[in-house]
C-alpha cells in the first residue's frame, strides 16, 4: 500500500486529549474516508469493530500521538506521511 491509498483523519468525540482521535484510513476500503456520523450511533461495544470496517489502519489518542513524538517515533510537521512511516516500520502496512 502506497501513502496515497492511506488519508490520515482527524476527530473529537470530548475536549479532554483522549477524545481526539488520529486515523489513518485505507482509501480502497472508504475513500471519503470515515463516517464520523455513522460512528457517533455505533454502540461504544462495538466501536473498534466498525473502525476496522470502515479501513481505519491504525487510531491514536492525542495521548499516544504526543508520547509518540515526544518518544521522536513521530513529527507532527506531517503527521500522515509520519504516522505512514511508523506503520510500515511496524508491519503494519505491508
Amino acid at each position: 500500500m502506497e501513502k496515497k491509498d492511506t488519508k490520515l483523519e482527524v476527530f473529537t468525540f470530548g475536549d479532554r486529549p483522549d477524545d481526539t482521535f488520529y486515523c489513518l484510513v485505507d482509501r480502497n476500503v472508504s475513500p471519503g474516508g470515515l463516517n464520523v456520523e455513522k460512528l457517533r450511533l455505533v454502540d461504544p461495544r462495538n466501536f473498534d469493530q466498525m473502525f476496522r470496517e470502515m479501513g481505519c489502519l491504525v487510531m491514536l489518542t492525542e495521548l499516544e500521538v504526543n508520547e509518540l513524538v515526544h518518544r521522536g517515533d513521530l513529527e507532527k510537521k506531517d503527521l500522515h506521511s509520519e504516522l505512514y512511516e511508523l506503520c510500515k516500520k511496524e508491519g503494519i502496512i505491508k
